[in-house]
């Protein structure tokens, strides 16, 4: 079964990821990195809330959802989905 992925969620792994990015270029101090740690955090509740919602494998749409925001051109499966 493919798991299904919203362009919300990807989107939402993206900005973490860039984030991430961010926080890690410079120096370390608490303002600087928390806006990846807030990110990451919602990131890992929409992660959850999704796998429930859709009957989905948690680790599966996690894994499925850091390659798909890698993958910035790839066509994942699912697409927008209405709540």
């Amino acid at each position: 079964m493919a798991i299904e992925l919203t362009d919300e969620l990807i989107q939402l792994r993206r900005t973490a990821d860039a984030a991430r990015a961010h926080a890690t270029a410079g120096p370390h101090s608490a303002e600087g990195w928390r806006p990846w740690l807030e990110t990451a955090a919602a990131v890992n509740d929409a992660v959850t809330e999704h796998a429930k919602a859709t009957g989905q494998n948690r680790y599966e749409v996690e894994k499925a959802l850091v390659t798909a925001a890698k993958n910035a051109d790839a066509p994942h499966e699912g697409g927008p989905m209405a709540s």
